[in-house]
């Protein structure tokens, strides 16, 4: 039951992940989480780094797909200011979402890795989904009492970042 709980990666933060690291680990694409991991939560505005790593990781040739939880209305206007495809409405940690933008991606589910802040959705999706999982932790701390609540139970399994 654990193992669902366990990242098969992890970084400080989505721009820490490099070109070179996944060639590395022959992974060509990656399904990205959008709150929390490329921007704060809710936030319409893209922050420059996130503009600039994933233009880096374009110009490296690794496929980029967003898949989100949240409604259309939320993803759309910032998959477009990233240039990035999406699934909204993933059900995560239900592997829907995945399944439906790994084969809109044409790749090989070993080919693939989820990257996310959650460890009760991206990890857990991407582990029933038997994809890699790339675990971030948060930009910023949700403060919403859902959020916090979920936050706090995510606590004993939250991995260490090694150095």
């Amino acid at each position: 039951m654990i193992f669902f709980f366990k990242p098969t990666y992890v970084f400080d933060k989505v721009v820490d992940i490099t070109p070179e690291f996944l060639r590395k680990k022959q992974i060509k694409g990656l399904l990205l989480d959008l709150d929390n991991t490329l921007t704060t939560h809710n936030n319409p505005v893209v922050p420059q780094s996130s503009l600039d790593w994933i233009k880096k990781m374009k110009s490296a040739g690794i496929s980029l797909m967003i898949v989100s939880n949240n409604h259309a209305p939320r993803v759309t206007p910032f998959a477009e200011q990233l240039g990035l495809d999406f699934e909204c409405e993933g059900a995560k940690p239900l592997t829907f979402g995945y399944s439906r933008a790994i084969k809109r991606m044409g790749l090989k589910k070993r080919e693939v890795a989820a990257v996310g802040d959650q460890i009760f959705t991206d990890v857990m999706g991407s582990n029933l989904k038997g994809i890699r999982s790339i675990f971030v932790f948060p930009i910023k701390p949700e403060e919403s009492l859902p959020f916090r609540f979920k936050r706090a139970c995510e606590k004993p399994f939250l991995p260490k970042l090694s150095k």
